[in-house]
């Protein structure tokens, strides 16, 4: 049997080879297994005859492994691994090229560690984030931008984690367009301007407000009536003032707006132009409606409406938005609830009546009569206007109550729950989009041009070395 390595000890320190000593084939497959394991081969130590009679394949075994070291972290992987998100910077060869290291064969990346088996489980997982308990969410975010991973896994554990997206908000082109928008709808923090609108906005709305709940005070309405005339009248005057800017308020937004099809379809939008609704319909009754009670009639229902004026200052209230949203997410539950009210309300109605319709003087005339005494007991609220007499009747009572407190009871912490999520909720700002100028890549070909041809970096790192000296 020949010698298998050349030399005293081969220099190659594979274990069990001691000069010219042969082994067994299978001691020489465990070891050369090992010894690819270990550390990249020196071709040139090796024989050609042992060259040519060891199998293809455990030369080839090797051929997409990858080595990656983060601050000293290694990690092996497969290539095809990393080609699964050619848009990455592990997964594209021209992005990693610049961090390989031609001594030790490595890609070296000067990053944070803890971060590192994460990303790399994104691309062994097909897609599936997940941050380290100890790394904290910015930082996780901030390697997951370098290492250039899709906006929308980003977007993804970040919303998993509390945070959301902020929607691009259109901003007008033209000057005097965006200095109006920069007053309206710009922010109060960054425009003092829009500070003072926003102020100012609050001011008209509360004190409209007021003023409708004021003159309803029939002490207030029969002295201003009595002793002025309707255009002295105080609270006229403040609803003249009050329709007057919200005019402005309204023609200003319909001017800066980038999409004023966009604005009047928003619920802000609807209830700026509401809030302008109620003068415009007043002026017109008063000046061609001659009957007196369709008029009133006609003018009690605009105040119903200028009422409504208040939720304007959901605009410049989160507390009151959050409070919105949170409803609205939850009116799934919230018509669960009234239906399993509703059918307690017809069962213990219809039960009231029965034992009750045949006591002298009894409120329970009806089904429908029991419905008002069958809600107010079920919320535990009772007025006392309508309550049972016999012994029965006061067991199905105290049944109700106990109903109603369950019934209730049980969708609310799905609410609250999704209120508390809405209200630790933060916003992202939305990011621009940057352009990509190609630079970075130029320069790094420029380089590689540069070095020698040993030097440049091959993700094939040892099936180079197999191809050159074995073919």
């Amino acid at each position: 049997m020949e010698a298998i390595w050349s030399g005293a000890g081969g220099g190659l320190g594979v274990p069990g080879t001691y000069g010219d000593v042969p082994l067994t084939p299978t001691t020489l497959r465990r070891n050369y297994s090992a010894w690819f394991r270990s550390q990249p081969p020196r071709w040139r130590d090796v024989s050609p005859s042992v060259r040519r009679r060891l199998p293809q394949r455990l030369l080839l075994a090797h051929r997409n492994r990858v080595i990656i070291n983060v601050s000293g972290l290694r990690i092996e992987t497969q290539l095809d691994t990393l080609n699964r998100y050619p848009n990455t910077l592990l997964g594209n060869k021209e992005k990693r090229r610049k961090y390989y290291d031609p001594v030790k064969r490595e890609y070296f990346f000067d990053r944070h560690r803890p971060s590192a088996e994460a990303i790399l489980s994104f691309y062994q997982t097909h897609g599936t984030l997940t941050r380290p308990f100890e790394v904290p969410l910015d930082v996780f975010t901030d390697e997951l931008k370098f290492f250039e991973i899709d906006p929308e896994s980003i977007a993804e554990i970040r919303a998993h984690e509390g945070f959301v997206k902020g929607k691009v908000r259109k901003i007008p082109q033209n000057k005097t367009q965006r200095s109006v928008w920069e007053m309206t709808d710009g922010s109060p923090e960054e425009f003092f301007k829009a500070k003072v609108f926003s102020y100012l906005c609050m001011f008209f709305t509360l004190l409209s407000t007021g003023a409708v709940c004021a003159e309803t005070n029939p002490y207030l309405s029969n002295v201003l009536t009595a002793e002025q005339t309707r255009f002295k009248n105080p609270f006229f005057v403040i609803e003249a003032l009050s329709a007057a800017f919200f005019a402005i308020e309204v023609s200003l937004r319909l001017f800066s707006s980038p999409d004023v099809l966009h604005y009047v379809r928003t619920k802000l939008g609807i209830l700026d132009l509401f809030s302008v609704v109620p003068v415009v319909v007043n002026a017109v009754v008063l000046s061609q409606v001659q009957d007196v009670a369709t008029a009133a009639r006609v003018l009690r229902y605009m105040r119903v409406i200028r009422s409504l004026r208040v939720f304007k200052l959901s605009r410049y209230s989160r507390g009151l938005r959050i409070i919105g949203q949170a409803l609205a997410n939850s009116s799934g539950d919230i018509a669960m609830l009234l239906f399993f009210m509703a059918i307690l309300i017809v069962l213990f109605a219809a039960g009231m009546y029965f034992v009750e319709v045949n006591v002298p003087g009894t409120a329970y005339t009806s089904i429908p009569d029991g419905f008002w005494w069958a809600l107010v007991t079920m919320v535990t609220l009772g007025y006392g206007d309508m309550y049972p007499t016999t012994g029965l009747g006061k067991f199905i009572g105290s049944l109700l109550a106990l109903a109603g407190i369950l019934t209730i009871s049980l969708p609310v912490p799905i609410i609250v729950t999704r209120f508390d999520a809405i209200y630790n909720t933060e916003e992202d700002p939305p990011e621009e989009e940057e352009e990509d100028t190609g630079e970075e890549l130029k320069e790094m070909e420029e380089e590689e041009l540069r070095m020698p041809e040993s030097m440049k970096s091959s993700d094939r790192l040892i099936p180079e070395i197999i191809t050159t000296d074995c073919g």
